[in-house]
């Protein structure tokens, strides 16, 4: 018997997402959020949910564009502090001494260190409560040579992206890899 927990924000994993955007000055900054995804597969989208609070939710609708930045487990330092300082109150690159590019297809930077980049052009907003759900086309996706595998893809295990538990308030790695999709799940059709 299952036992209710109640409304919750929880969702399993809850990526760790680093947002790249430009004030209306053009000083670069970054924010750490987890609730954000893939939203849509023609266009390519995603959507991250941000309160109208944050030095990011101005940039992002003065500039309309943004970054989604995806740190490795050895950056969880950086990502951590990201989400607990405001770009108003301080130069986050400045302190972290990452580096900021200038992304060639959106007005936002991207941060050079982490190894996966997604450079998305704002195309829709949702207020939906606290937060405001701002959708991205996803222009392009940048990734460093050594997380990608022998064909050229992604690869999941190079990348040791983040995941967060928002119950607890811990960070985690991802476990092991349980078999290919599409294709486990045939063995029900055999019954």
């Amino acid at each position: 018997m299952k036992k209710s927990l109640g409304a919750k924000t929880i969702i399993y994993p809850a990526p760790v997402l680093v947002i790249g955007s430009y004030d209306k000055n053009g000083k670069p900054n970054v924010m750490t959020a987890a609730w954000g995804g893939i939203c849509c597969s023609s266009p390519p989208c995603l959507t991250v949910s941000l309160r109208k609070a944050t030095y990011t939710y101005a940039n992002i609708c003065e500039r309309k564009a943004f970054t989604i930045n995806l740190p490795s487990e050895k950056h969880i330092e950086y990502a951590d502090y990201f989400g607990i300082s405001s770009g108003r109150d301080e130069d986050k690159f400045s302190r972290s001494g990452l580096t900021p590019v200038k992304s060639d297809l959106v007005d936002a930077p991207y941060v050079e260190e982490f190894p996966f980049i997604l450079e998305c052009r704002l195309i829709h907003t949702h207020e939906i409560g606290l937060h405001t759900q701002f959708i991205g086309e996803i222009l392009d996706i940048k990734a460093n040579e050594d997380v990608l595998d022998d064909k050229g893809d992604l690869s999941i295990e190079k990348v040791k992206p983040i995941i967060y538990a928002p119950e607890y308030g811990y960070y985690f790695g991802l476990g092991k890899k349980l078999g290919k999709a599409h294709s486990i799940g045939e063995r029900m059709n055999k019954k």
